[in-house]
């Protein structure tokens, strides 16, 4: 189940064509999977807006020139070098969970610990 629709990613991004239509469409499922597996309590309005900016992040923009979630790049010159960084750990064409995405669904900035037992206690005991 996807929480975002393709008029949903078009919207204030860009038109997108068929073939792109087809990929966006199995890319919100994708995304619906990754957000529930990392916060499935999260507000559905966020769940929506994280979805746009996963697959928008994946698909890029029209230009292509500049990867979307890069955080530093460079280019040069005649003799062709072009370098980007994406920041939160993903890649270009990838979907993932960038900083501000954690936050929107309730998640960022947090500091705790967790152990493998957890699961194991019981608390009417």
């Amino acid at each position: 189940m996807a929480y975002a629709t393709i008029e949903d990613v078009e919207a204030g991004f860009r038109t997108l064509d068929t073939s792109e239509q087809t990929v966006v469409s199995q890319l919100l499922e994708e995304a619906a999977v990754i957000i529930d597996a990392y916060s499935p309590s999260a507000e559905e309005d966020a769940k929506k807006l994280v979805s746009c900016r996963m697959v928008r992040r994946s698909i890029g923009d029209a230009s292509g020139i500049v990867p979307i979630g890069a955080t530093q790049g460079s280019m040069s010159g005649l003799g062709y070098t072009q370098s980007w960084t994406i920041g939160s750990g993903g890649s270009s064409g990838e979907l993932y969970l960038g900083r501000v995405d954690k936050i929107l669904l309730g998640r960022g900035n947090t500091i705790g610990s967790g152990g493998p037992l957890e699961g194991m206690v019981r608390q009417d005991a």
